[in-house]
C-alpha cells in the first residue's frame, strides 16, 4: 500500500498498514471503541490476542491500517475477507473504523476509508460491507458523506454461541 502523508493543523499524519508492533496500540483503539459503541463488559480482546491474530498466524484473522502521529496511533481500521461469492469477487468486510475523539474533525477517517478502497480495489474485490450501529448518527452521516448506500434489503442476524 502507498504511504500518504498529510498536514492537518501542523499534525502529519500517516496512513500505513499495521504491523506487529503496533499491537499493544491498536488494542488500545479496539477497546476505546469497545466503551463508545457499549459493549465492553464483553470485551475480550487483549494486546497478545491482536498480535496472535493479526499479525503471527497465517493466514491472519484481520488485517489493519493505521492512521500514525508521531509515535502514537491515533486511529485505526479493521478488516477481512470475504470469499469469492456469486459475483465470483472476494469482499472485503470492515470490522472496525476509530479515530481519537482529538483527532477527529481532520479527515482521517477518510482517508483510512480512502486506503481500505484502495486495498479492495487492488485485490480485486466487488464490495466493501460494514454494520453501522443505529444509534450512530454521525457514523450513518460519514458513511453516506463518502458515498456509501444504507443497504436496506437484507437483515443482520446473530447467533449466539455459548461456550
Amino acid at each position: 500500500m502507498k504511504i500518504q502523508n498529510m498536514n492537518t493543523n501542523h499534525r502529519e499524519i500517516k496512513i500505513r498498514n499495521a504491523v506487529a508492533a503496533d499491537s499493544e496500540k491498536l488494542w488500545v483503539l479496539m477497546k476505546e471503541l469497545a466503551v463508545f459503541e457499549n459493549y465492553i463488559e464483553s470485551f475480550a480482546i487483549t494486546p497478545a490476542i491482536v498480535l496472535e491474530s493479526g499479525f503471527k498466524k497465517n493466514p491472519p484473522d484481520f488485517y489493519a491500517i493505521v492512521a500514525e502521529h508521531g509515535d502514537s496511533i491515533v486511529g485505526m481500521l479493521v478488516y477481512y475477507f470475504l470469499p469469492y461469492t456469486a459475483q465470483n469477487r472476494p469482499s472485503i468486510y470492515l470490522k472496525e473504523l476509530y479515530v481519537d475523539p482529538y483527532y477527529r474533525g481532520q479527515k482521517i477517517g477518510e482517508q483510512l476509508m480512502g486506503a481500505l478502497r484502495k486495498e479492495a480495489e487492488n485485490k480485486k474485490c466487488g464490495q466493501i460491507k460494514w454494520t453501522v450501529a443505529t444509534w450512530n448518527e454521525s457514523g450513518k452521516k460519514f458513511y453516506e458523506r463518502l458515498g456509501a448506500n444504507e443497504n436496506t434489503e437484507w437483515l443482520n442476524y446473530e447467533w449466539n454461541i455459548s461456550l
